[in-house]
Formats: structure tokens, sequence, C-alpha cells
């Protein structure tokens, strides 16, 4: 189910209304049904994987605590199987079509059979959510829970089961313990955040991959009109992602939760490390730690820190789907990062009174850098890929350039509300006031009626300005 459908709307509705009618535990039953539901409703057969998964989880956690002598052992099946899921159902064909041709170059006669199998939806994103919590009940951070209904609500919980936030055990799952009761600023945040996220999503995002999906059909664009597509597709990844984001917390406060932000404004990030604190965070602190961590960090020498760099964004990039681009976009980043520790070692740092004046120019040139990445993530032919980088600017004819000037303009007016936003939100960082888009929690009159007029231009916008075509949420094949 996918949550700008009249389905969505209606299940949501149903949901609430017959969740806060039941006492605490439940609750969570109820919680449990309809996220089950939430995820099945279009392909039933996923729910065996899911239920599979969270069973396993919930008997290794309680495993690792009544025989802490083969704890280790009880991981090691957590691990296996959630990974060996994602495994075959997202890598089995890449790795057999990548492999074939290695075992031909030996001379050995390939028989790995090619697959076809459908991806179940969100897989990458709840068989991370599950690992977070048998990893914290193995390095004792986290007691193993007795409740399997508690558990799977918090592996199944539908507001961010398909494309996250990847929210920690230890932070949702005691929200999933403990009583909840029904609050009006909840709603009326959550209302707020929903509003946000759904013209973010059908009037900024898919206006913009309209743009750039007619780009990167063609078959050989010249180096302006590519790069007007890529700047196209940057803006509508950002307010696709963030729109699932802010529509997964305002769902959740309905319902007496509370999920982590998962964007911070990453078009204004003043580096590659910045970036990377403000831009899906729930998964990049998920590598930092379970991933970057364990390998050593930074605590054996800077050599051993990069290499761990290095690698923890290899696997952040194949964690984004099945094919060499996504690896190579996650070895640029992790290239960036890599470069930028070792400039933060090696360069002098600018005077106190010209950082202020850098500022400008570091925002926008990590914008370029990334924009190179999506070039990498949205292309993934590698031919195709391999010639886009290698375009010379100076090719371009005038009508070129004059049709990437008019896909630049006719994304403007998608972008602004999106640059506004983020402008709005910086200069508000250090104070003590929050904006519109992100409510605080017990406003005085002045602000109940500015949010009610931020709302109420939300709708109209969304009803005046919303794209005619209708994109799935690109996280969604992750």
């Amino acid at each position: 189910m996918i949550f700008h459908s009249l389905d969505f709307l209606v299940f949501f509705v149903v949901t609430v209304a017959v969740y806060w009618a039941l006492p605490h535990r439940w609750q969570n039953r109820w919680l449990l049904v309809t996220s089950y539901f939430f995820y099945g409703y279009i392909h039933p057969w996923f729910l065996g994987l899911i239920a599979f998964s969270t069973l396993v989880d919930w008997w290794a956690a309680r495993r690792m605590e009544s025989a802490p002598t083969h704890r280790r052992w009880y991981l090691g099946l957590s691990i296996g199987t959630n990974m060996g899921m994602l495994g075959f159902f997202k890598y089995f064909n890449f790795f057999a079509a990548n492999l074939s041709p290695i075992l031909a170059s030996l001379g050995l006669a390939s028989t790995i059979p090619s697959i076809t199998v459908l991806l179940p939806v969100g897989i990458s994103f709840f068989t991370f959510q599950a690992l977070s919590y048998t990893i914290d009940v193995y390095r004792g951070r986290l007691r193993a829970r007795q409740s399997l209904v508690d558990v799977a609500t918090f592996v199944a919980l539908f507001p961010q089961l398909v494309a996250g936030p990847i929210e920690r055990a230890s932070a949702l799952l005691p929200q999933v313990e403990a009583r909840r009761t029904f609050s009006l600023d909840a709603a009326r945040t959550g209302l707020l955040l929903m509003a946000w996220g759904y013209f973010k999503k059908l009037v900024v995002a898919d206006s913009a991959g309209v743009i750039a999906n007619k780009v990167f059909s063609v078959e050989a664009p010249g180096f302006a009109l590519l790069w007007a597509g890529v700047f196209a597709f940057g803006l509508q990844i950002y307010a696709d992602f963030s729109a699932y984001s802010d529509i997964a917390r305002g769902t959740a406060r309905w319902l007496g939760f509370d999920l982590m932000v998962n964007f911070d404004q990453p078009y204004f990030a003043l580096g590659p490390r910045d970036f990377w604190r403000r831009w899906h965070i729930s998964l990049s602190t998920w590598f930092r730690d379970y991933v970057y961590i364990p390998l050593g960090g930074s605590r054996r020498g800077l050599p051993r820190e990069l290499g761990h760099l290095l690698l923890t964004f290899l696997l952040s990039g194949l964690w984004h789907g099945a094919s060499w681009n996504f690896v190579m976009w996650g070895g640029y980043h992790g290239l960036l990062l890599v470069l930028s520790r070792l400039a933060g070692r090696w360069l002098p740092s600018p005077p106190p009174s010209a950082v202020p004046l850098l500022v400008p120019f570091r925002i926008v040139g990590m914008v370029l850098l990334a924009h190179v990445g999506w070039l990498m993530f949205r292309e993934t032919d590698t031919a195709m890929l391999l010639r886009h980088l290698t375009l010379s600017p100076w090719a371009d004819s005038a009508l070129d350039r004059q049709a990437a000037l008019t896909l630049i303009l006719m994304l403007l007016p998608w972008a602004a509300p999106v640059f506004v936003e983020g402008v709005w939100m910086e200069w508000h960082r250090s104070s003590p006031g929050v904006p519109p888009g992100h409510p605080s929690p017990h406003p005085d009159w002045p602000q109940l009626v500015l949010q009610g007029c931020f709302l109420g231009a939300i709708l109209i916008s969304i009803l005046l300005f919303r794209s005619t075509a209708s994109l799935d949420f690109i996280y969604f094949q992750f």
C-alpha cells in the first residue's frame, strides 16, 4: 500500500479510530495486524519473509540471554537469516551474472541459474531494523524482549516499514512497550508533517521526476541537457525521500510514536561529512555504528581509518541496489570523505574572519559534488554512465543549451519551496523559534493561526499544482 492513495487514506482513518478505542496491549496487537495488512496488501506472500525474520530474531535474542556462552552462534543465526534473505532476493542474479564470466575466463563451465524473483518491498529496511535489535542484545546494550507481539510490532510498524527511517530497537521498542495516550498536539504536528510531505511528493518530486525521466530516456543527451536532467533528479530524490520520511513521522505521531528525523537540509551541507550527517541519517548512522566502528573506525591509524571509510561506503552503495552504478556511487562518496579527511589534516585552516565568507562556496561546491553522485545513482547502465562522465560541455549545439536552459527554468518553481524551507530552517537553526513546517509542540494562538494558514495553503497547492504523473516513491525499489 502506498501513502499517496485513497486506499491508504481509508486504511489510516480506520486504523487510528480503532487504535485509540483499545487498551494498550490490544493497541499493539491491532498495530501488528494492520501493519501486516499494509505490507501484504499487494503481495501477501511478502508477509512470510517478515514474519520468519521476526520470529528468528525474537528467539535468537532470548537465547543469547538464556545461553550466553553460545550467544555468538545465535547472533550469527540472526545475521545469517536476515542477510541471507536480503542476499537471495536482492543480489542473487547480480552475483550470478558477474560470476559466470569469471568462471568462463578460467575455463570452468558455468551452470549458475538465473532466477527471476520479485524483490520484496522494503526488505533492505526491515532487515536492518531487525538486526539492530539482535546486535544490541548481543552487545548487552538492550535486554531481550519476552513479548513476540512487541518485537513484531517494532519490526513491522507500518509508517516506516517500507522506506524508513530505519529505527533502532533502543529508541522504538520502549515506545512500543509504553502506554500511549492520544495527544492533540501530536495529532496537529503530525498532520502538518504529513501535509508538507504530501506537498513535496505530489507537487515537487513528481514534477521534477517527469523532467528527469524524459532526459534519461533520451538516447544520447548532450552535456547541458544531461546535467539539467541530473539536477531534476537531485531535486526529485530529495523531495521524494524526505517526503516519505515526513509522512511516516506524521502518521506515527497520530499513533503516539516519535520517529527520528531522517533528513536535515542536506543541500545546505558544508562538505561530505556534513552531507552524511544530514542525508538519510538513519542509514548513515546504522552503517557507522554496525559496520564502520566494528571494523575499527578511526582507532587503528589513518590508513586503516580511510580504508574502513571506503569499505563502509562501498557496502552502503551496494545496499541501495544490485548494480555496479550503486557500488560506484558508494565508492565515490567514500572517496570524497577520504579526501575531506586528508584535507582537514594536511591543509591549513582558513582564518576565522574568512570562514563565514566561504560558507556559500562550500554549500554550492557540495551541491555540485552530490549531483555528480546522483548521475551515478540514476544511470544504471555502466557504459552509458562512463559516456556521460566524459561528455564535453563544448560539444553542445546552441539548441541543446537552449533546451537545457528551458528545463532548468521549468524546475525553478518546483525547487523554490524546498529552497525556501532550507533557508528558513538554517536561519532558525540556533534560535528558539521553530518554522511552521516543523511545528513546536506547544504553540500560542498566533502560531496556531499561522499553522492553519500554512496547512490550508499546502492543501490548496496540492489540489492546484500536483503533477499529473503519479510516480512511486524512489526508495521502494530498495
